[in-house]
C-alpha cells in the first residue's frame, strides 16, 4: 500500500516525506495520556487533509512520522496546520498545559524534513513507458491540426 501510486484529476504521484518535530524547549511532554491523545490528533488532521500515515513514531521529547503528502500540498502548509491544531486539540483537551506552555505554543519552532524517493531504476522505466504510451496515443489520433496562423 505504501508504493502504489495515488493519482489526483491529473496527476500520478508518489510523495513521501520522513518528518521529525519536537515540543517546545524539548521537554519530555511525550507521554502516558498525552502521548494517547496526541497520536489521536494526528491521525485525525492527517485524514482530515487525505495525508496518509505510513509509519509514525512517539519518543519522550519528539515525533517521528513517515507520510505520504498529495501535492496539492506543500510540506510546510501541512506541518503547520498539524502542529498548530493539534497544539489547540491538546490545549483544550488537558488544560493544565497551558500554563506549562504559555501562549499556547506546545511544539518547538521548525521541524526535520527529507524526502523518501524512488530508486533510479523505477525512474528509468516510468520514463521508458511514458515514452511508449504517448507514441501509442499519437497513432491513434487521426486529426491533423494546421497553424490557424498560416493563410490558406
Amino acid at each position: 500500500m505504501a508504493n502504489k501510486l495515488n493519482s489526483l484529476a491529473h496527476t500520478k504521484w508518489l510523495c513521501k516525506y520522513h518528518i521529525v518535530f519536537i515540543p517546545k524547549y524539548r521537554r519530555k511532554a511525550i507521554f502516558n495520556q498525552y502521548r494517547r491523545d496526541l497520536r489521536d490528533y494526528i491521525r485525525l488532521l492527517c485524514k482530515y487533509k487525505g495525508v496518509e500515515i505510513i509509519e509514525g513514531h512517539m519518543m519522550p521529547d519528539h515525533v517521528h512520522l513517515l507520510v505520504s503528502i498529495p501535492p496539492k500540498l506543500s510540506v510546510s502548509q501541512f506541518m503547520g496546520y498539524l502542529k498548530g491544531k493539534s497544539a489547540l486539540m491538546m490545549f483544550d483537551r488537558h488544560a493544565n498545559l497551558k500554563y506549562k506552555y504559555g501562549n499556547r505554543h506546545f511544539w518547538a519552532e521548525g521541524y526535520y524534513v527529507s524526502t523518501v524517493g524512488l530508486n533510479e531504476s523505477t525512474i528509468k522505466k516510468y520514463i521508458r513507458d511514458q515514452e511508449k504510451h504517448d507514441i501509442a496515443m499519437d497513432r491513434l489520433t487521426s486529426v491533423e491540426y494546421s497553424d490557424p496562423f498560416k493563410g490558406k
